[in-house]
């Protein structure tokens, strides 16, 4: 007899591109269990991402650092937490559970959940915990997203979804909507954002994924200048300085809007855009998800493995060098060049025609 999940519990506790990489993943067991119950544990960034997509059912907030905060203070203070938060799963009685954190911490955490089925990877035997094991060395030679999607695969489901997905209300899209009419955009106008950050992920070591400030205000105007549209400067509230700076390094007047906008609003102004330039990180992965083109630049990350997905419709801009990618099994290699994103202006400049 094949055992069918009722309901299923999906772990990952990643930033927004790792959690929108696992919406095919949602998308499917839907296709395959229409009335299964799904939940989620995720960060506190992503969650509005994930209660906003209507496949999922219950969403469970795990910040490892605020846990790890509690900790320092008071053990007390933070067994309660845990035990609450196992109490309140366990109340929703999952039967299946898929776990893609490869984080050791979290596996312990699963083991009290008193879900039977666990399934997942195990990278570097951090998963002990897990009923059924994936093997996992590192993500190389293939996306993420078919990563996941072969979990799925292992529990004998078809594959039919492949998209990426984000759900912004009605009501962020009329936000939007009134937001641009106030900054004297018409709806004819011809949109373009430009993201030239890389989200929080990375933290410090974002800069590492960069393009330069110098060479996004030279593109900026160059795509104004040849095509009459109007750039719409986009970042979360780290990048506002990022942003600045550009704007007041252009000839032409963009609309900077960095730092005021939540992800489901910044997912509602892209789709008014044409096209969204951006660097490697969760906001291409918000574009792609909002079903933007998308013009990306690619630095150490391997693009075949983090790159839009589906592929199709969207161009990445490399330079073709012989140490990228240097970033594998999930480290950076020490580098004192960077000469990957030693990217003209006029080599990015040619792919936005295309999508003009």
């Amino acid at each position: 007899m094949v055992f069918m999940p009722r309901k299923i519990l999906l772990i990952n506790i990643f930033g927004i591109g790792d959690v929108l990489f696992t919406t095919p993943l949602i998308s499917n067991i839907k296709e395959n269990l229409p009335e299964c119950f799904i939940g989620y544990v995720c960060n506190k960034r992503t969650a509005p991402i994930l209660a906003s997509n209507p496949k999922i059912n219950k969403v469970f907030v795990f910040e490892k650092d605020e846990y790890r905060g509690l900790l320092r203070k008071s053990k007390i203070d933070f067994f309660k937490k845990i035990c609450s938060t196992i109490k309140e799963i366990r109340s929703e009685n999952f039967d299946t559970l898929i776990d893609v954190s490869l984080n050791s911490q979290v596996n312990f955490f699963t083991r009290f959940t008193g879900i039977p089925e666990r399934i997942g990877f195990n990278y570097k035997n951090r998963s002990p915990f897990l009923t059924k094991k994936v093997e996992l060395k590192s993500y190389e030679s293939k996306h993420v997203v078919d990563y996941y999607l072969e979990l799925l695969q292992g529990l004998g489901f078809s594959i039919k979804n492949h998209n990426l997905e984000i759900f912004p209300s009605a009501e962020d899209s009329r936000e939007i909507s009134d937001l641009l009419a106030k900054n004297g955009i018409k709806s004819n106008d011809k949109l373009i954002a430009v993201i030239p950050g890389g989200g929080a992920s990375w933290g410090k070591d974002a800069v590492h994924k960069r393009w330069s400030a110098e060479k996004y205000a030279q593109l900026s105007d160059k795509i104004i200048e040849n095509s009459g549209g109007k750039v719409i400067l986009l970042g979360d509230q780290n990048e506002k300085d990022l942003c600045r700076n550009i704007a007041s390094s252009m000839n032409q007047k963009p609309l900077d809007l960095s730092g005021e906008l939540s992800i489901l609003k910044l997912a509602a102004i892209l789709k008014k855009c044409r096209f969204a330039i951006v660097n490697d990180g969760g906001p291409l992965h918000i574009a792609v998800a909002a079903g933007v083109k998308t013009v990306s630049i690619f630095g150490p990350v391997d693009e075949n493995v983090y790159g839009p997905y589906p592929s199709m419709g969207h161009f990445v801009v490399i330079k073709d060098i012989a140490c990228r990618p240097c970033y594998r099994r999930f480290r950076l290699a020490q580098c004192e060049h960077h000469k990957c994103l030693d990217i003209s202006v006029l080599d990015v400049f040619k792919k936005t025609e295309k999508l003009l």
